[in-house]
């Protein structure tokens, strides 16, 4: 056991993960304070879970008491081509880089089980092992464990790896050596702040959630406010704007992982719109984007049609304002206000008036300028 780190290191670069760190499984008065004033002021908007364990976020002990030391692992999933690009195409469904192949929850989760199973096999050591889905600060425990450092855009930046890597975490009941904590080495650099399209980063290091394109595609569950709808641009699936303009990418490789590989290129927003429930189940059935459900993946695409002011996609948009569903028909009259002319849209208003009776759809329709 002398060399138990080492060892450990060595069995979790074998199985395809880039980078490992340790760290002790406590949480400095700082960040705990810093993290209940971002629930106190309400940035994270509906995500209720995470005021809701709140104490086992700022407490690792709450979620497992035999835990004495904390691995953070680090996967590279950097894409071939600065995904900032994809903005300018804009009948094209922009989809965020880590989500353009396998689902990572399931891939990393598959490694790190194997592990778990060989340290509980060879050493009789148990551990517990998550993916993104517990309650646990995984960027802050990534900086304590010298991942990288949390850059002013909240999230995870690397001098090798750039803003493209994947967190994972194993607990571990015996206590090793930790690593160095990461340096912050943005400087005077704010490229991730001004590229922001909603102003969702609000200054350093600080993120209203409810303005965020990722949290209102992926989590959020309602209608768009009114005020984002433009900004949100041809964006289906999360937003990488800010992790695109770090300049640390420059150093980043692209990722050899080939459940991490872009598999096809970027598919038409008239693509999307033809989808019903059971292909989006199929076609997506790797994917992350399964998660959201089909009814918030229908709306981000029918969004982002209008703001593409693409006029061969209105007849595709026009077959979803007898849609069950008054936030897909309320994003579909947004969208063809979008791009018809004022005439049209008078017609389309008078025709739909007379036999809506939804007050959220109602207010779309008396929205129509």
């Amino acid at each position: 056991m002398k060399n138990f780190k080492g060892i450990i290191e060595k069995k979790i670069l074998s199985l395809g993960f880039d980078k490992v760190g340790f760290c002790r499984p406590e949480v400095d008065h700082v960040t705990k304070r810093n993290y209940l004033n971002f629930l106190n002021k309400k940035y994270h908007g509906d995500m209720d879970w995470l005021e809701k364990h709140y104490e086992k976020k700022i407490d690792p002990k709450k979620i497992w008491p035999e835990v004495k030391t904390i691995l953070v692992q680090g996967t590279n999933y950097s894409p071939s081509s600065n995904p900032i690009m994809i903005n300018k195409k804009k009948t094209v469904g922009n989809i965020s880089a880590y989500a353009k192949n396998e689902d990572y929850h399931k891939v990393l989760k598959n490694s790190l089980l194997m592990f778990k199973t060989w340290l509980l096999r060879k050493y009789s050591i148990d551990s517990l092992v998550f993916v993104d889905t517990s309650p646990i600060l995984e960027k802050y425990f990534a900086e304590k464990c010298g991942m990288g450092w949390q850059g002013k855009h909240t999230n995870l930046v690397s001098k090798k790896y750039g803003s493209w890597l994947f967190l994972s975490i194993i607990f571990l009941p015996v206590e090793l050596e930790v690593s160095s904590q990461a340096k912050a080495s943005c400087g005077s650099c704010t490229d991730c702040l001004k590229i922001c399209p909603t102003g969702a980063l609000i200054s350093e290091n600080k993120i209203d959630a409810r303005k965020c394109i990722s949290y209102l595609t992926i989590e959020y569950k309602g209608s768009f406010p009114m005020s984002v709808r433009n900004k949100i641009g041809n964006k289906i699936y999360g937003c990488d704007d800010c992790l695109s303009v770090c300049p640390w990418n420059k150093f980043s490789e692209k990722t050899q992982k080939q459940e991490f590989i872009q598999t096809s290129s970027d598919s038409k927003l008239s693509f999307f719109l033809q989808f019903d429930k059971e292909f989006f189940l199929k076609f997506f059935e790797k994917s992350p984007i399964r998660r959201i459900g089909f009814e918030s993946f229908l709306r981000n695409v029918i969004v982002a049609s209008g703001n593409s002011k693409s006029l061969k996609l209105v007849r595709y948009i026009q077959m979803q304002l007898n849609n069950p569903s008054p936030i897909i028909r309320g994003a579909s009259i947004w969208a063809l206000g979008q791009i018809l002319s004022k005439n049209e849209k008078k017609k389309m208003k008078k025709a739909l008036l007379s036999k809506e009776t939804n007050e959220y759809v109602i207010f779309e329709l008396d929205n129509l300028r």
